[in-house]
Order: structure tokens, then sequence, then C-alpha cells
């Protein structure tokens, strides 16, 4: 089965140096309808100002990703961790037991467009943590890479949930298969660009759920940045 999540129909805020596009429930946005799926809680699609960003503040227990689409953003937290993301890269945060941290736009001129992720951990009070790391360009161009996994099995990033994050980044007019386990959850965000799924066309911002599929087939129409998440049964 399949479920499109449209773009348009998105939770969305505006807060002068924040532009943001929620697909679940988060801050001033709820929809008890959308609440997350599975252990994937937060999809927010940020545009932050130049010199703007978010404060230092705190999470735990939550496995937090950035993944940036257009300038850099800068990242500090309390272990010590601090870099400045750009596109091509990933960042997992570990809040854990407890972790203090900001994202600030690097730029004082350009805004700064990126995607964050909240995946809910399967334990509580782990040690806080920091990876950022550039992805495998050749890779992604070629097919679905496994980028995130749990960290028993060899992925650049080890996530602490039975989970996985899959990017792609397709040519126009490029054919993907993916395998998938029908007895697991699948989440595709559609980052950028513009895919042909069946008989539907998604663009930037639009997703789609997926239940008891053994395979994903997509034709790219542009350029795209595809993220498919693997998830763990509900």
């Amino acid at each position: 089965m399949q479920q499109i999540r449209y773009a348009k129909d998105r939770g969305h805020v505006q807060h002068g140096w924040l532009d943001s596009h929620h697909t679940f429930s988060f801050g001033g946005y709820q929809d008890p309808e959308w609440m997350g799926y599975s252990a994937l809680r937060v999809i927010n699609d940020d545009r932050v100002d130049a010199a703007a960003g978010f404060s230092p503040h705190s999470h735990r227990d939550m496995e937090i990703i950035s993944y940036v689409l257009d300038g850099g953003l800068a990242h500090r937290d309390s272990t010590g961790g601090g870099s400045t993301l750009l596109p091509g890269e990933l960042q997992l945060m570990t809040a854990g037991s407890g972790i203090t941290h900001s994202e600030m736009n690097a730029s004082r001129a350009d805004p700064v467009h990126f995607l964050q992720i909240w995946i809910l951990p399967n334990q509580g009070g782990v040690a806080p943590g920091y990876q950022q790391k550039p992805l495998d360009s050749a890779a992604l161009r070629a097919g679905f890479s496994t980028v995130v996994a749990p960290a028993t099995e060899a992925a650049p990033f080890a996530i602490h949930q039975d989970a996985r994050l899959m990017i792609a980044w397709p040519a126009a007019g490029q054919a993907l298969s993916q395998k998938l386990d029908p007895q697991r959850p699948h989440y595709l965000h559609v980052a950028r660009g513009e895919v042909q799924l069946g008989g539907q066309t998604l663009s930037d911002g639009d997703a789609v759920m997926l239940s008891g599929e053994s395979a994903l087939e997509l034709t790219a129409q542009s350029e795209a940045e595809l993220l498919l998440f693997d998830l763990p049964p509900r």
C-alpha cells in the first residue's frame, strides 16, 4: 500500500528568520493524524535567513539527522562537536542522556536550506554523540545507498534504532529499483527534484508511505535527491 503526503499538505510556520514546513506534528503545528510514521518522528524542511538560526537548546533520547540542500549550517554542541555542514554531507547527533546544541546559518549573506529529521531511539539514556561525514556521491548517483544503520551493520553512520536511511541522487531519466522488506514500513521523501512513481508525479517535499511493498520502482524526471527510510514494524 502507498499513501502520498504532498508537500502542500504539510504544516507551515513562518517566524521571520525561519520558514519551515513540518511533515509531522511539531511545535505550533499539531495534527493527531500526523504524529510520525513508525520510529520516524520529525522531518522539518527549514529555510533560515542569513546570520540567523537556532540558539543553544537541549534534547534527550532522540536521533537527529541534518541534511543540507543549499548553503551551510554551523553546528556546535556540548560533546565538543562542531563544524559547518555543507551539501553532500550528513550529520547525525545522538541526544541520548542529554545534549545542548545550536544550529546557525554559516553565511551572513545567503539563506540555508536543510532538512532536520528525528528518529526515536530504541534505548534511552545512551551517551550523547555527534557524527558528520561526506557522503559517497558516486554510490548515491548509482542508486539507493545505505548511509545510516544500526551499529552492527557496515554503514557510515550508526543509529540507536532498527532503522536505516538510504539516499539516492538520480539523474534525469534514471530508473531506480530498490528491494523492500514487505514486513517493514518504508518512507520515501523527495528532498529535491521530480520523480515518477507508478502513475504519480512527486516533487520537492512530497513523500510516500509504503507498507506491505516488496519493491520500490521509480524514474527521475529531473536530477533529484531522495531519502528512503526503512523503519521498524509498528
